[in-house]
């Protein structure tokens, strides 16, 4: 069995151990989306716990749009020296740094009312009940530019890569997702048509950045509801991903806080595990396609984690939560305490102060 602890690799990005910090939103930013000492502190703290890959919250490429407050921007070049001194800052500790792109749609309940909000189609996300606007052409145009004008800025401020967050009911995801995307033209219909969304993104994120700049894509394995992006469709996709170059995609859910509630069901044909809860899906994946494919989700045991490493082909791990309440697991972890995170899944860290672990009283 290849040790957790060896080096691994995502493109030319080689990472120091195969787990990573997962995109985590800390609702620490500044209102305009700018590092905060609260943010620095944070980062600085994982990279010391020997995380191999850190991902950031998510960050909105358009000024206008912010699905959630506290959330980083990367939206103008107001932010390159702020995020220069972050990545400079983990890149002490051998550690890598990813920067996740978004823009999230209708999968939001801020200041809805106050700001135009894209969607694929005239469809009310299941969740919030929020309506977008439809997109036209032009509008595909803007945002398709604001992502790779991001990922220039990324590159600029010393991430070793970014990823397209194309998951999770979030703009992308939606228009994978023949529920929300009710197109009748090249953007909506068949899979193929589907696809084109993200297809043009990651083409133009990819004239800007260069073909050597690491790229990971994050996908849902499955809506988990009749009508919704299937499993099947997924791995359509990912393979597409692999033929145009990706060079990394996180298998996550669509499930926000549902997870423990959904634990044994089967969707697709897989379950929903315990531990890991998408990890099934991932070794479907891992099998299908000559990629490193990510976990994301219920992760909280090293032993669990070494098994599922020693059965699939899946090459990384990452965890969010956990390193809430401890961002130095991995480097616990490695120095021989195998018990598990402290954290105990109750999702009770999204406060009004920031996101962080009430349990353990760690900001």
């Amino acid at each position: 069995m290849e040790s957790l602890f060896t080096e691994t690799h995502i493109g030319n990005m080689t990472l120091k151990n195969r787990f990573i910090r997962s995109a985590t939103w800390e609702n620490m930013a500044t209102e305009s989306g700018h590092m905060t000492d609260k943010l620095y502190a944070i980062y600085d703290q994982l990279a010391k716990g020997e995380i191999g890959l850190i991902v950031t919250g998510y960050a909105n490429i358009i000024e206008e749009e912010q699905p959630n407050p506290g959330m980083m921007g990367m939206y103008n070049d107001s932010f390159v020296g702020g995020y220069k001194k972050l990545t400079e800052l983990v890149h002490i500790n051998d550690t890598k740094i990813v920067m996740q792109l978004a823009y999230g749609g209708t999968k939001t309940t801020y200041n809805v009312g106050d700001r135009i909000i894209y969607a694929p189609s005239d469809v009310c996300e299941r969740g919030t009940q929020t309506l977008g606007k439809a997109m036209t052409k032009d509008d595909i145009d803007y945002i398709t530019h604001a992502f790779a004008q991001a990922s220039r800025r990324a590159k600029e401020s010393g991430f070793d890569g970014i990823e397209i967050h194309a998951a999770h009911s979030y703009l992308i995801n939606q228009f994978l997702s023949p529920y929300y995307n009710r197109r009748q033209d090249e953007y909506g219909g068949s899979l193929d048509n589907r696809m084109k969304f993200l297809l043009d993104i990651y083409t133009e994120i990819r004239k800007v950045v260069g073909k050597d700049y690491p790229i990971l894509v994050k996908l849902t394995a499955s809506e988990f509801f009749d009508g919704g992006l299937t499993f099947s469709e997924t791995r359509i996709i990912c393979k597409k991903l692999e033929a145009i170059g990706v060079d990394g995609i996180v298998i996550s859910g669509n499930i926000h806080g549902k997870a423990n509630s959904m634990i044994g069901q089967c969707f697709d044909g897989y379950e929903i595990q315990q531990e890991g809860y998408f990890h099934e899906y991932g070794r479907v994946i891992s099998d299908d396609v000559d990629l490193p494919i990510i976990t994301v989700g219920g992760l909280s045991d090293i032993n669990v984690i070494e098994d599922i490493a020693d059965k699939t082909n899946i090459r990384c791990f990452a965890i969010s939560r956990p390193l809430l309440a401890e961002p130095h697991l991995i480097k616990r972890w490695k120095e021989g305490n195998r018990a598990s995170a402290d954290c105990i899944q109750c999702s009770k860290c999204r406060t009004r102060r920031g996101n962080f672990c009430v349990v353990q009283n760690k900001r």
